[in-house]
């Protein structure tokens, strides 16, 4: 078997980890290039058939079928990006405000309670009864910028659907015309796929509901009642939309959701499953009955319902609670070669999915932080890049007392030797409040136009940091312009699960 000098890809196939063969190969010709050559054929050569005697020894004597295919692997870029936050409905509005320090934190008011089936006096108590008054909210209208309720609620076509498919359908829209990726031929369609999860779904819709069988009224139930509030439908009315029939998958993993739909939708692309993936998170969590649980758990800030917009500071000593938000994230996802071949823009690759669960409260990380370190460190991991090689990393950060130290903590763990000021740190979260279940997907966005850019984010109403940070690792107090080849984005989410995502800069053809 004749070989040439082997690529990094197929090398790692075979089980080998390499980081300076590339710039061997691009040295040039010479005795010393030939000499590599000859010698990675014969090494490879011979882990190509150990490995080969290997599988035909465990699976002769006990498996009649013989050794499952080789799976070639597969690297997945993303080509499309799509957002409706509480910056603004689109990915150039929500980018260029987050990137200038502006906030999406406002008011709560008691026409967002979502409860005009209700008298006013029990609005009004409700509205009294809240300890946190302050919310993200995704700003509506018909102007540049705004979400437009007519086109993607309001009309015939879209009454079956609750808010949140609705912003799901929005950024999907976005995302899919950013990467010029509309197919009309069947078979493309067949190998085109949907991952868009979220949080809670529709509890508004629920507690109508409820409302109904108290007064007795249930024949007057909407038959697209549960359809409304499955929260596996973001992905379905896509899909459908569209006429997408590959993989059609929705995670539903708390405040991870987001993050795991990517990172989920990116396996089935390696795995050969689809070779575009439309993932991401939805969440549409601003209604009296969501506010009022996050509020007995303890976990809404409450100090700063006078001043909305500094309410949500993450890493800082003030820091009381999160924000409750809403919004949506989806990214077009596609196989490195299928992007090339169409000519598609690439924004950055996945290169890390790394996911870990704490198996320790139902709502607080374990003080140790172990489950965020190893999420991070299986990210690097399967990447092949070494901590070092990491120039920023989005935090899951919420602005919780605990949750932030914790999480620091678990940073400088991983990037022992990077935390004295070489890696950039932020939490978006500070500008856009928590988007619960479409937050994962947010902030990846975040990382990959990061990336993209060049710029990493600010954090806001960061004014004492926390004590975790010293000896110059601390979080962005303003957005910084740097060469970012490589980032990461981490969500963790109740139920102690976790999940960090790794992109680099596009690939060179």
């Amino acid at each position: 078997m004749c070989m040439n000098l082997p690529s990094n890809s197929y090398i790692r196939c075979l089980g080998f980890r390499v980081h300076n063969f590339n710039f061997l190969s691009m040295v040039g010709g010479g005795s010393v290039v030939m000499a590599m050559s000859r010698a990675w054929s014969k090494l490879l050569r011979s882990r190509y058939h150990h490995i080969s005697r290997s599988i035909s020894t465990a699976t002769s004597a006990s498996d009649p079928f013989g050794p499952l295919p080789l799976i070639p692997q597969r690297r997945v870029v993303v080509t499309g990006l799509g957002m409706v936050t509480p910056l603004g409905c689109g990915v150039e509005t929500t980018w260029k405000r987050l990137i200038k320090g502006c906030s999406g934190v406002r008011a709560l008011s008691l026409e967002d309670l979502n409860m005009k089936g209700f008298d006013e006096e029990t609005q009004l108590q409700t509205f009294e009864q809240l300890t946190s008054k302050v919310a993200a909210i995704v700003p509506c209208g018909s102007n540049f910028g705004e979400f437009d309720e007519e086109i993607w609620m309001n009309s015939k076509d879209n009454r079956s659907m609750a808010r949140f498919i609705a912003y799901a359908l929005c950024s999907a829209d976005e995302a899919l015309r950013d990467a010029n990726w509309l197919p009309t031929e069947l078979e493309k369609k067949e190998r085109t796929g949907v991952s868009i999860g979220a949080g809670t779904g529709c509890i508004s819709d629920i507690l109508d509901a409820a409302k109904m069988i108290c007064e007795k009224r249930l024949r007057r139930l909407s038959p697209f009642f549960i359809p409304r509030i499955l929260i596996n439908m973001a992905a379905g009315h896509v899909s459908m939309r569209y006429g997408f029939k590959g993989p059609n998958h929705a995670a539903v993993t708390a405040c991870a959701t987001g993050a795991h739909s990517i990172g989920d939708a990116a396996r089935m692309i390696q795995f050969g499953d689809s070779d575009v993936m439309v993932a991401g998170g939805t969440e549409s969590s601003i209604d009296a009955l969501s506010i009022a649980g996050f509020c007995r758990s303890r976990a809404l800030t409450t100090k700063y319902n006078s001043v909305p917009q500094e309410a949500s500071r993450p890493f800082d000593c003030g820091r009381d609670g999160f924000v409750i938000g809403e919004g949506s994230g989806v990214m077009v996802l596609e196989e490195l070669g299928h992007a090339q071949k169409r000519g598609a823009r690439i924004y950055a690759e996945v290169r890390g999915y790394g996911m870990s669960g704490d198996a320790y409260h139902i709502t607080q990380p374990h003080s140790d932080g172990r489950g965020a370190i190893l999420a991070m460190s299986r990210a690097l991991k399967q990447s092949g890049l070494h901590p070092h090689e990491v120039d920023y990393v989005n935090a899951h950060a919420t602005s919780t007392p605990l949750g932030d130290a914790i999480e620091a903590n678990a940073i400088k763990s991983v990037f022992p030797k990077h935390t004295s000021g070489a890696l950039a740190l932020s939490s978006t979260k500070g500008a856009t409040g928590h988007l619960l279940g479409a937050a994962g997907a947010v902030e990846a966005i975040f990382a990959v136009l990061a990336t993209y850019h060049g710029t990493a984010p600010l954090t806001l109403n960061l004014q004492q940091p926390d004590p975790v940070f010293q000896d110059g690792f601390m979080p962005l107090t303003q957005s910084k312009e740097m060469q970012i080849r490589a980032a990461m984005s981490n969500s963790f989410g109740f139920g102690g699960t976790n999940a960090s995502l790794l992109f680099t800069s596009a690939p060179v053809s």
